[in-house]
């Protein structure tokens, strides 16, 4: 079984992502989707609406399978950013055996429910987290909804950017190239909210955090070292099973309609200054900010939302490993030749446990240091970032 989580905020793609979820399932009876549908009664379109009424065609997805779908709707004014509603997504989780997050507005390829277990399954690594930002859908799939995409993105590129409350790290364009290793997916060090897929458990041991209204940059760092301290490892998916609907692109009517839908952040004035404790919150769970006073911010079930306790595996170690200063706000350049070309799964994934709980950092002893200092990249590709 498959638990398939939604944060859409007045989506009009979102009824059509849902849709593409069970119409192109191989086994579409093992899905559950759950959305937390942030819409404004009367202007906005229901993701469990189908086009036409059930009793006019009951063999529409939405109609078919609306005993798999569950939706928690909310008031647009009430929403306070993807955190928060996924957070609510998470919570209607009910112990499926792989767990996945999807954006509102993306097309699934034909039996990607098979293919992407499969992937998973290839890893032997039961705390393989498949997750990285999704290739545009122009051009990506045939008239019969199978993936004709070579390449897929792989995450590797970041930097220190100005936040809310001190500097974090943000994603940029990520590289999107054939897969240098095959027949699995491929390590590499960061997390992409708008696709993840991996056992259920993750989610349960990685909850979103409660207590981190109006926070979108900086969600995917946090999300990532969370989980690097519990155990888990993140990998490029061999193959993309599903593709994003970009405000770019050759299909002006889409881009122009994908300008047009409204953002959380239209009203944050509402909630000024929550933005700012929660990025403190954020930054100092993640210990992104040695600098800040502990008294300066909410502790509040950190343990349940805090950082793990396995050995080898703390934040300090993750900077550390990748070339992360978080004093000076800085990191080693050209972190892709590191992860894109495949010499860090190489490296890496020889350190598997055995029982396939994990890498074990305890015999990972690298320091990423910029292979080519000096240098800045001049072939950045696609449109794939937060």
């Amino acid at each position: 079984t498959i638990y398939v989580a939604i944060a859409s905020y007045r989506d009009y793609q979102c009824r059509d992502t849902v849709t593409s979820i069970f119409e192109r399932a191989k086994h579409p009876d093992r899905i559950r989707v759950g959305v937390i549908d942030q819409i404004m009664d009367g202007e906005d379109i229901h993701c469990d609406a189908p086009h036409e009424p059930c009793s006019d065609n009951p063999e529409q997805m939405l109609c078919k399978y609306k005993n798999q779908l569950d939706i928690l709707q909310v008031d647009p004014l009430l929403a306070v950013g993807p955190v928060f509603a996924r957070h609510l997504g998470h919570r209607l989780y009910r112990g499926e055996y792989y767990y996945m997050q999807s954006d509102a507005h993306v097309t699934y390829a034909n039996d990607w429910d098979v293919d992407i277990i499969s992937q998973q399954e290839a890893t032997k690594n039961e705390m393989a987290v498949l997750s990285t930002y999704l290739s545009n859908v122009e051009g990506a799939l045939d008239e019969k909804g199978d993936s004709i995409k070579k390449g897929r993105p792989i995450m590797c590129d970041t930097g220190f950017e100005e936040g809310q409350h001190n500097k974090h790290l943000r994603h940029g364009t990520q590289p999107e190239s054939a897969p240098r290793i095959t027949g699995m997916p491929q390590l590499h060090p960061f997390w992409s909210a708008g696709f993840s897929f991996s056992r259920g458990h993750f989610v349960v041991n990685v909850p979103y955090d409660f207590y981190q209204p109006l926070i979108f940059q900086g969600e995917e760092i946090s999300i990532a070292v969370r989980g690097f301290s519990i155990g888990y490892d993140f990998y490029a998916p061999e193959k993309s099973v599903c593709f994003h609907h970009y405000a770019e692109g050759k299909n002006s009517e889409n881009v122009s309609k994908r300008e047009k839908v409204p953002k959380f952040y239209d009203h944050n004035r509402v909630y000024a200054g929550a933005g700012i404790r929660s990025m403190s919150r954020m930054l100092a769970i993640i210990h992104m900010s040695p600098e800040l006073d502990p008294s300066k911010w909410d502790h509040t079930d950190e343990e349940k939302y805090g950082i793990g306790n396995v050995e080898f595996r703390s934040p300090e170690h993750f900077y550390e490993v990748f070339g992360i200063d978080v004093k000076k706000k800085s990191n080693e350049g050209h972190l892709c030749d590191f992860v894109d070309t495949g010499d860090m799964h190489k490296l890496f994934t020889q350190y598997l446990r055995a029982d396939g709980m994990g890498l074990d950092y305890s015999k990972i002893v690298y320091k990423f240091t910029d292979p080519r200092p000096g240098e800045t990249d001049d072939d950045e590709t696609d449109d794939t970032e937060e």
